[in-house]
């Protein structure tokens, strides 16, 4: 077990001290951000903007690298090939055209044509509209929504309300950032990144929850302890733990970009952003919340007897 230590036991980081940077920084990246995200806006995928989808089967397997470069002697924009099914089935998404219905379907005798002396079989061919991609992006939004939405109402019973308030603010700041980078870069945002969006929610809020779990601990164990220390010592008994799930699932999207081609790469890039930001969030942002929200000191409801004296607390804290 030692040699997956990534962290030494009894660490004594003062990362409440660093509040006074992690904040401002926060701000700024979630304000410009959002500026990003009203004056340039996000790289909508077919999924959003519309569009046109070909299904076809190769007679053996799919050059898909050939077929992408053929298909982008057409000059058709945006257009995305993968893998679907077996190894000799081929999805082709193109964006949607200037011209109407009209436009789209001159897309797809272009296609037809492009590779008629291949003898691929046309299996299926749909248009998305707008009036469809439109829905499909109200509905990404309220899932997002609807999470954070929960989440609140779940901590909120489980712990109390401080603890509530502070995982919203820090998932939405991990979200909000994970957004300026599809911006920044142009990612391609389609429905897979509404699923990498949900992702990141899930482990910023799984990370946070592990140090506020700990926090509660110690408020009941330290009841005379500043709360300032009481979150270092917190964050310091789960620091371990916190870097370790953090370089294990790095390594994992890590691998996925490098190998898995053009097709995932904008997922998983979102990913490994999302494990960074939210890793930091849960350390330098989640427990100095509470300091802004007033959590109480002397313990949460329910607490058991037993208050730790003044000694114990010094030695917690290893002064």
């Amino acid at each position: 077990m030692a040699l997956l230590r990534l962290v030494p036991d009894n660490t004594k980081f003062r990362f409440m001290w660093l509040r006074s940077v992690s904040f401002p920084l926060s701000i700024v990246l979630v304000i410009a951000s959002i500026a990003l995200f009203v004056t340039v806006g996000l790289n909508y995928g077919i999924d959003f903007k519309g569009g046109t989808i070909v299904e076809i089967k190769t007679e053996g397997a799919a050059d898909i690298g050939k077929i992408r470069t053929d298909l982008g002697t057409l000059n058709l924009g945006d257009v995305q090939v993968q893998q679907f099914g077996g190894e000799d089935e081929v999805l082709i998404r193109v964006e949607e055209q200037p011209g109407g219905e009209l436009a789209q379907q001159a897309v797809v005798g272009k296609i037809r044509t492009l590779f008629a002396e291949d003898g691929y079989d046309f299996r299926r061919v749909e248009v998305v509209g707008p009036r469809v991609s439109g829905e499909l992006a109200q509905a990404g939004a309220i899932a997002v929504a609807a999470s954070l939405l929960a989440i609140l109402f779940y901590i909120w019973f489980r712990f109390e309300w401080q603890f509530a308030v502070g995982a919203i603010l820090t998932t939405a700041n991990d979200v909000i950032i994970t957004v300026g980078l599809f911006v920044v870069l142009q990612l391609d945002f389609s429905l897979s990144s509404i699923a990498a969006v949900l992702t990141i929610i899930g482990y910023s809020l799984n990370d946070t929850v592990v140090v506020y779990d700990r926090i509660r601990e110690n408020l009941r164990k330290y009841k005379k302890m500043d709360l300032p220390d009481l979150l270092d010592l917190s964050i310091n008994q789960t620091l371990s733990r916190t870097v370790l799930t953090s370089v294990t699932t790095l390594l994992a999207l890590i691998s996925l970009y490098v190998f898995g081609g053009e097709v995932i790469q904008s997922f998983t890039l979102a990913m490994i952003f999302g494990i960074l930001i939210g890793t930091y969030s849960s350390i330098f942002l989640a427990a100095p919340f509470l300091i802004i929200l007033k959590l109480r000191t002397g313990g949460t409801s329910g607490d058991e007897e037993g208050e730790a004296s003044s000694g114990d607390t010094a030695a917690a804290q290893g002064t």
